[in-house]
C-alpha cells in the first residue's frame, strides 16, 4: 500500500492500493483476490525498478502486508504497535517495548524492533512457516494482554482514545489480518524531518532513544555501520511447537494478578482488571 504525496509532505495525501492499468513492464505487479473488489493488481516490492516507480508516483511511505506474494494467507510476522498518547514521553515507549521483548523472550519467542518513524515503536514477532492469520491475531492479543497485566500503570488495550488512562500507551494488537499493513522497515515517513522507521537493537531501548535520531540523513550511515539489523532479527523463525508453548504461557501470564511495581496500580483495559480475554476482545474487534 502506498501513501502518495504528489505535492510533498505539506500537501494532500491519498492511499493507493491497486496498481492501476498502465504500469511499466519493469514494475513488479501481481493479481490478488481482495475481499471487497475481487481480483485486483497490486504492486509488489523487492526490486529497484519498482521502488523508483513508487518514488515517481510521489509515494513517500510504503506499507507492505505481513505476508508475501507466494502465500498471502500465511503471515511471516506478527505485529504489536506501541502507540503512545500525546502526553507520553518517548522514553516510556522505549521502556514498554523493552518489556514486550522481555515477555516474548521469556516465552521462547524472538522479536524484531523498529521505530514506527512517527511516535511509537513496532515490536514484530517472526512466525513459523505456514502460520495463518487467525493464529497470528491470537498471539498478538495474548501478548498484549500479558503486557498490560504486567504493566497496568502504563499500558492499555483500550481502543477508544478518550477512554484510555492518561499517560498510557496503547498496545495495539489488532493489525494482524489479511490485507493489514505496517510501515516498512527503512521507509521514510511523511514528516518535516523525514524520519525513518528504523530497526533497533534491544539494548538501544533506553531513556536516551530519540525518534528524531533516525532520519533520511542519518540512517544510511547507520546501515553501513551496523548492518541490516532488521534482516538479522527476522531471520530466526520459531517452530510450530515453540509457538504453541509460547501462546499457552502468554495465556497464563495474561490472567495472572497485575504487577504492583513502580506505579499506581491503574489497569489499562477495563477499570479494575487486566483486560478481557483474547477471545472476547477478538469478537468485539
Amino acid at each position: 500500500m502506498l501513501k502518495r504525496y504528489p505535492d510533498g509532505v505539506a500537501g494532500s495525501m491519498f492511499f493507493q492500493q491497486n496498481a492501476g492499468e498502465h504500469v511499466p513492464d519493469a514494475v513488479r505487479v501481481a493479481t490478488l483476490d481482495t475481499v471487497e473488489q475481487g481480483a485486483k493488481p497490486r504492486i509488489v516490492g523487492g526490486d529497484l525498478a519498482t521502488l523508483l516507480y513508487t518514488v515517481q508516483l510521489g509515494a513517500i511511505e510504503v506499507h507492505p502486508w505481513l505476508s508475501r506474494i507466494d502465500d498471502v494467507d500465511a503471515p511471516d510476522r506478527c505485529l504489536i504497535d506501541l502507540d503512545p498518547g500525546d502526553d507520553v514521553p518517548f522514553s516510556d515507549v522505549a521502556a514498554l517495548a523493552r518489556e514486550v521483548a522481555r515477555i516474548a523472550g521469556a516465552c521462547g519467542l524472538t522479536v524484531a524492533l523498529k521505530t514506527s518513524g512517527a511516535s511509537g515503536i513496532h515490536v514484530v514477532l517472526p512466525l513459523p512457516p505456514g502460520t495463518d492469520y487467525e493464529t497470528s491475531a491470537d498471539l498478538a492479543l495474548r501478548l498484549a494482554d500479558a503486557v498490560v497485566a504486567a504493566n497496568p500503570e502504563r499500558a492499555t488495550v483500550e481502543r477508544g482514545v478518550k477512554a484510555r488512562p492518561k499517560r498510557s500507551i496503547y498496545v495495539d494488537a489488532l493489525q494482524n489480518a489479511r490485507g493489514k499493513s505496517m510501515a516498512a522497515p527503512y521507509s521514510v515517513r511523511a514528516r518535516p524531518a523525514a524520519s525513518v522507521s528504523a530497526p533497533l537493537r534491544e539494548r538501544e531501548l533506553t531513556a536516551r532513544l530519540r525518534i528524531d535520531a533516525f532520519t533520511i540523513d542519518t540512517v544510511p550511515a547507520r546501515l553501513k555501520r551496523a548492518g541490516d539489523l532488521w534482516g538479522d532479527a527476522i531471520a530466526t523463525r520459531p517452530t510450530a511447537r515453540t509457538l504453541a508453548r509460547a501462546m499457552a504461557a502468554l495465556q497464563d501470564a495474561s490472567s495472572a494478578p497485575p504487577s504492583r511495581r513502580g506505579g499506581s496500580g491503574r489497569r489499562g483495559a477495563g477499570g479494575g482488571h487486566a483486560g478481557p480475554t483474547p477471545g472476547r476482545r477478538a469478537k468485539r474487534a
